[in-house]
């Protein structure tokens, strides 16, 4: 029998708030164990929770960029569950009307673009954490993240594989970070997923019965729990038995998911309005505030990247996966007043590749866009050639020098003085008459071998240019 699977997916996104959802406390990471959880974190008799205007601008950000409907209404609610992090016994969330409603994002897989649809996005707090290790036998709980703004975004469940959850959600990791509303930090819990897996007879419209995997903090991850799981879900229903709804884990170690506790409903959470919050309302001035504060897309920046520099697809699509690297792009652009495409071969290729070796974010580039810029403009006006041009990268990578300064010091300016080019050729020509023959005999290949060969009698700082041109005149006699 042929199977097809059902994919939906919920990314818990924190927003990038300086205090707590309901709360002044701050929502700094790392500070020790329960520092940041204040009275109304705790849940402590007789406090009042008070709304973040940051939060909402933040959501409604988040809805605009997908062209979600924004909710001119929006309540919260109590979900009431009982867990050791949980300290006031339920959780401040939003059910049947959430700020942000139906919108979508598109991906791209194998050259197939399809249009994903998002169901909702609700703001809601998050809980503390049960930690594990070095207790002895016992669970300690860290009371920091209660109180930490999320941003639950609810796909469609529109994937039919592990391969197009993870691009979905990478591109929605890139949007979030994009718009600055999160961070995207994985290992510190920033964004992190529950994925919905279900499997059915291909051409069957019913879904199957789901199972959800939760808390997944990685895009590897993500990928291999769902494999797992469709494999799982399958061998089952082949084998004679039936997939229960339930909440599983993903184990990385063991690769395999493993059950957790059965799923439950909306109607065991036993929602109801808090009565200690007030209806958000949305405001039309509210809205047309932020929508004149947008950022350029990720979508319509690589368009405009491919139109006004002319660039391929995939480097625009590299140099516009963050702001900050786009950013970076097009002041290199303006810096150095240089070609757009070697500006982009420069960082999509040498660039990219140092700050990847050394596990470094753009943000974090020893070499800025102004120093980046200053190579690029000696490369353009044929100061330094392009071998050349990688010796003086290595420089700046390792030093705070400019670029004019590396060429000065290291004596790199280019040779473009044709004459005492001429003087070197006339010499390896005349050292050279058995590769003349061959040349003039029609073996075009044995060109490479003389411009290799003034190339290192001059350093390799001969005007390559120069170098092919008086070669060729001087080798067809």
């Amino acid at each position: 029998m042929e199977w097809e699977t059902v994919i939906g997916l919920e990314i818990h996104t924190q927003l990038a708030t300086q205090s707590k959802i309901f709360s002044g406390a701050s929502t700094a990471y790392g500070a020790e164990p329960n520092t940041q959880a204040c009275a109304v974190d705790l849940g402590l008799p007789g406090v009042l929770p008070v709304l973040n205007e940051d939060a909402v601008r933040k959501a409604v950000i988040f809805g605009m960029a997908i062209e979600a409907h924004i909710a001119p209404y929006s309540i919260f609610a109590r979900k009431n569950y009982f867990y050791p992090d949980l300290p006031k016994g339920y959780q401040i969330s939003q059910m049947d009307h959430p700020i942000v409603g139906k919108g979508h994002l598109d991906i791209e897989v194998d050259g197939v673009t399809k249009r994903i649809g998002i169901t909702r996005a609700h703001l809601e707090e998050d809980a503390g954490k049960s930690l594990h290790e070095n207790f002895h036998g016992l669970t300690g709980i860290d009371l920091n993240r209660a109180g930490t703004p999320l941003l639950e975004i609810v796909s469609e469940p529109e994937m039919s594989s592990a391969k197009e959850a993870v691009t979905y959600m990478r591109k929605l990791h890139e949007l979030v970070r994009y718009l600055g509303i999160c961070d995207g930090n994985m290992q510190e819990g920033s964004f992190r997923c529950d994925a919905n897996v279900s499997v059915r007879p291909k051409g069957q419209v019913e879904f199957g019965t789901r199972a959800e995997i939760k808390n997944i903090n990685s895009f590897k991850f993500v990928e291999k729990a769902i494999n797992h799981e469709i494999e799982r879900q399958i061998e089952l229903i082949e084998n004679g038995g039936k997939v229960v709804q339930e909440t599983r884990l993903y184990d990385s170690v063991k690769d395999e998911t493993r059950s957790m506790r059965s799923k439950e409903e909306a109607n065991d959470y036993r929602y109801f309005p808090d009565p200690d919050l007030l209806p958000v309302i949305i405001d039309e001035d509210f809205k047309a505030q932020i929508k004149a504060n947008l950022p350029e897309l990720p979508h319509a920046k690589k368009l405009r990247f491919k139109t006004d520099y002319q660039l391929d697809d995939e480097s625009a699509s590299i140099l516009t996966s963050s702001r900050t690297l786009s950013d970076y792009f097009e002041a290199v652009v303006n810096a150095s007043g240089s070609e757009a495409k070697l500006c982009a071969n420069w960082i999509t290729g040498d660039l990219s590749a140092a700050l990847n070796k050394a596990d470094l974010e753009i943000t974090d580039s020893p070499i800025s866009y102004e120093r980046l810029a200053g190579l690029l403009t000696r490369i353009t006006d044929n100061t330094i050639s392009g071998k050349i041009a990688k010796q003086v990268f290595e420089e700046l990578w390792q030093s705070s020098a400019s670029a004019d300064e590396i060429i000065a010091e290291k004596g790199l300016k280019q040779i473009t003085d044709t004459g005492a080019i001429e003087t070197i050729i006339n010499k390896i020509i005349a050292d050279n008459q058995d590769q003349v023959e061959q040349y003039r005999s029609g073996k075009d290949k044995v060109f490479a071998f003389f411009v290799g060969q003034v190339m290192k009698e001059m350093k390799g700082k001969a005007n390559p240019a120069e170098v092919n041109k008086i070669l060729k005149e001087k080798l067809q006699g």
